[in-house]
């Protein structure tokens, strides 16, 4: 079942957000995005990567690009999938799966 690896991912998504939060200072900012932990963003010497493994940001086991959002509104960042069908909301593996509802 992709949920359970969607989570996962998203999990390895905060834990790498967290180095580079050590290193920075802040998290990658949305236009940033998550590409932030597989290069460096322009103009930031002291990024310590790539945080991800392999240095590449991996799609959501649908094939979809996860969306990322920093500031937002639950958290100092925001990480999702929309699941199989790729549309907000759904039940099943289409739900969405997100860093803050478990």
């Amino acid at each position: 079942m992709a949920t359970p690896a969607a989570k996962i991912q998203i999990e390895s998504f905060a834990s790498a957000l967290d180095l580079f939060y050590l290193d920075l200072g802040r998290y990658p900012v949305t236009n940033e995005g998550l590409a932030a932990l597989a290069r460096a963003p322009g103009g930031v010497p002291q990024w310590n990567g790539p945080y991800l493994r392999g240095g590449i940001v991996p799609s959501d086991p649908w094939g979809n690009p996860y969306l990322y959002r920093s500031p937002a509104e639950r958290s100092a960042y925001e990480i999702m999938s929309y699941g199989s069908d790729n549309q907000q909301g759904g039940a099943g593996s289409a739900a969405d799966i997100t860093n803050w509802q478990h």
